[in-house]
């Protein structure tokens, strides 16, 4: 939560009333905007004059509906958020599913992931995802609560930064990271031949070499485990 302005949040704050125009406003209207030039170009395509544009508005008509930038970002962030339902019976099961269902969002919008973490969310879609998982941890000692669901958000982010960063690097570079990996290769084989790095030279050789949703499943059921375990404790 960025932005706070004349002590009211934007989501209590009243739109201007209606009135003929043109082009009729909404914050949803903007928001819907601002999404759509962020999943095509990123966030730096956002801001209130193109959003202005792409609506076909002049952008002093914006700040009726949104005071700033931030306060844009915000509201494109809960407005993911009403893709984000956890569901499932038991804390297991909706823990799952919170992880799988913002991983989701994050590869549908991109820029999700730029702005994931720091300060709760405290929009209505996202009030209601947090309500749907804090409901399902009613078995949970209240103390621990927190901590688990902050340790389920944490690998969440971890993991949809790394593959969206390798998703860009690939944009960037044209390489895949199969192709990349192979150009690497030789390097790679020189420097374990030194003797230097045993482990790693045993992974990289040795280990199965999981795609990424694997890899996400399966370090999502290890830190389900341990919460378990910290569960049963």
């Amino acid at each position: 939560m960025r932005c706070i302005v004349t002590g009211m949040l934007v989501w209590e704050r009243p739109e201007p009333p209606n009135r003929p125009a043109p082009a009729p406003l909404s914050r949803e209207r903007i928001v819907r905007a601002a999404i759509g030039l962020a999943d095509a170009d990123g966030l730096d395509a956002v801001s209130l004059r193109k959003v202005a544009t792409a609506l076909d508005v002049r952008p002093m008509r914006l700040y009726g509906y949104i005071a700033s930038k931030e306060e844009l970002l915000d509201l494109m962030v809960d407005a993911v958020h009403a893709e984000i339902r956890p569901v499932g019976d038991g804390w297991r099961e909706v823990l799952r599913s919170l992880a799988e269902v913002t991983r989701h969002a994050a590869h549908e919008h991109e820029w999700l992931a730029d702005l994931l973490g720091g300060r709760p969310q405290l929009g209505p879609h996202a009030l209601a995802s947090g309500e749907a998982v804090l409901a399902a941890l009613g078995e949970v000692d209240v103390d621990a609560v927190m901590p688990v669901v902050a340790a389920v958000n944490a690998y969440v982010i971890g993991a949809v930064r790394r593959e969206i960063a390798e998703r860009r690097a690939e944009r960037a570079t044209g390489m895949d990271e199969k192709r990349w990996q192979a150009a690497l290769g030789p390097y790679l084989e020189r420097t374990f031949a030194t003797g230097r790095f045993p482990a790693m030279a045993a992974v990289v050789r040795d280990a199965a070499h999981l795609d990424a949703d694997e890899t996400f499943r399966i370090g999502l059921e290890f830190l389900l485990d341990g919460i378990g375990a910290s569960i049963a404790r």
